[in-house]
């Protein structure tokens, strides 16, 4: 570790040059005995501030935000009644004049000395954190060596991005409490920054002289302006849509150069921002999730990985946990929600019925139907099962041209239905799976051309999904939400009622 920045120090380093603002007010009086007005005048005397909690404002790349830093040289940046109060307010002050909030939690828990009622407080600063995030405001969160007990379980931990600092202590309980409770030390490693990325709790780990990079370029996602102008469509794009049997998508789209959401991503969008699992101890490597614009237009993407997905790790439960903090992540920022689908099937393992892979399809399915954000579905690649089914339902929906959709890979459908798997083709073509036939029964709404297929021309392809992509979600962003939602709704309502097309 290097040495522990104040939170004036690490404001220095985020902010530019000279535009914080303390908003600091006189601290209440939390009636001290001697002994605690001692130890307080003795945290000031060390600190050189007057609370654990510095509070602000400053600019960020030229934009306004709000401040909340923790310091650890007062009292091990423990919370009482006062430090409360002063973070609460300024939390407060951030949602009614709109701003960002950025946090940099520092802390061994609750003050000791104020008992209970100084534990309770966490309720208290829980309910302003999330009258902000109702708001649609971001709120950012950098956790430092160390955030421990009530911190961590309340505003150390509902960052819509949370990034902590190279090897710090980030734990519920604090090992040396552990140790006196239990008379054995607290496993190591175990309350590390580094070990709770690769469990999916915090999003990344970053030194002090990095954090404003990845939060100007969170900001600008989330800041960027909701009404962008629609871009036009290339002319003729449709006419490169070529008509080709079900088979030849499939084959095409389980070819191990074609491009996936990876590619996707460094080609078409900017600004991009990569998310780590659910923040529940859990990342699935089968879906990535981001912010990120391609244009002008931010959404939240979350996108099967065909590179994470393999014959011996196929996307599990947790994979479809993560998706649904992208969910909540663009009901919370008011954002749209880009869904791609690229996979050949859910884990079918004991594994994964234990881990409850059916009900976590239907709770994403449930959260799609009724989500109050724009959405947009992408069929990049294989879509099969309920792997494929649990992204599906969205406002609008494209489709690459080998892009297709079936309820078992055709393999399995000829199986069930020839006990063979020779029929495949015969199948494919049978059950509709292809983008044209997803088109004709009104299932995607735009077939993006592939010149012959994706894997031959991967940027340039990817380039051409981009700009539909900018096209269907300023789109989506122009129309009246009540409208939009009615009409997603229809949708669905009217599957089975349209005529079934002649398969090529």
């Amino acid at each position: 570790m290097t040495r522990r920045l104040s939170a004036h120090d690490l404001l220095g380093l985020v902010l530019d040059t000279g535009s914080y603002r303390s908003w600091d007010e006189a601290l209440v009086d939390v009636a001290p005995d001697e002994a605690y007005a001692a130890a307080l005048a003795a945290a000031r005397a060390k600190s050189g501030v007057d609370e654990a909690i510095v509070t602000g404002e400053g600019l960020l790349r030229g934009r306004r935000v709000a401040v909340v830093a923790g310091e650890f040289s007062f009292l091990a940046g423990s919370i009482g009644v006062a430090t409360s109060d002063r973070l609460t307010r300024a939390v407060r002050r951030a949602t009614e004049e709109g701003l960002p909030l950025l946090a940099a939690p520092v802390s061994g828990g609750t003050r000791m000395q104020e008992g209970t009622v100084a534990f309770l407080q966490m309720v208290r600063i829980t309910s302003a954190i999330t009258a902000h995030k109702a708001a649609g405001l971001p709120y950012l969160v950098y956790l430092r060596n160390p955030t421990t007990g009530g911190v961590l379980a309340s505003w150390g931990s509902l960052g819509h991005v949370t990034v902590a600092e190279p090897g710090a202590l980030i734990g519920f309980l604090g090992p040396r409490v552990y140790e006196a409770l239990y008379g054995r030390p607290f496993p190591e490693g175990v309350q590390l920054a580094e070990n709770l990325f690769a469990h999916g709790i915090v999003d990344a780990v970053l030194e002090p002289e990095r954090v404003a990079d990845v939060l100007d370029r969170a900001l600008t996602v989330l800041s960027a302006p909701r009404t962008p102008a629609v871009p036009a469509l290339p002319d003729g794009l449709d006419d490169l849509v070529r008509d080709v049997p079900a088979w030849e998508s499939v084959t095409t789209s389980r070819r191990k150069e074609r491009p996936g959401i990876r590619r996707l991503l460094r080609y078409a969008a900017r600004d991009v921002v990569p998310l780590n699992g659910t923040g529940a101890g859990e990342s699935d490597p089968g879906l990535l999730l981001a912010l990120a614009r391609f244009g002008e237009v931010p959404c939240v993407v979350l996108g099967q990985d065909r590179r994470g997905q393999t014959e011996h790790r196929p996307m599990g439960p947790a994979a479809l946990r993560e998706a649904r903090r992208g969910m909540r992540l663009a009901r919370e920022l008011r954002l749209p929600l880009v869904t791609v689908i690229d996979t050949p099937g859910a884990a079918l393992s004991r594994e994964a019925e234990e881990g409850g892979m059916a009900g976590e399809i239907a709770r994403c399915l449930a959260e799609l139907v009724d989500l109050e954000a724009p959405t947009l579905s992408v069929l990049l690649g294989q879509g099969t099962g309920g792997g494929a089914l649990a992204l599906v339902p969205a406002d609008r929906t494209v489709a690459a041209q080998h892009g297709w959709l079936s309820p078992l890979p055709p393999e399995g459908a000829s199986a069930i239905v020839h006990r063979d798997t020779d029929h495949a083709p015969e199948m494919a073509q049978a059950q509709g799976v292809r983008s044209l036939d997803l088109l004709a029964h009104g299932l995607v709404d735009r077939i993006v051309p592939e010149l012959p297929d994706a894997a031959a021309e991967p940027e340039a392809f990817c380039l051409r999904l981009g700009v539909v992509l900018q096209h269907e979600l300023a789109t989506l962003l122009a129309t009246e939400p009540g409208v939009r939602h009615a009409a997603r709704l229809a949708r669905f309502a009217a599957l089975g009622s349209l005529p079934v097309p002649a398969t090529g």
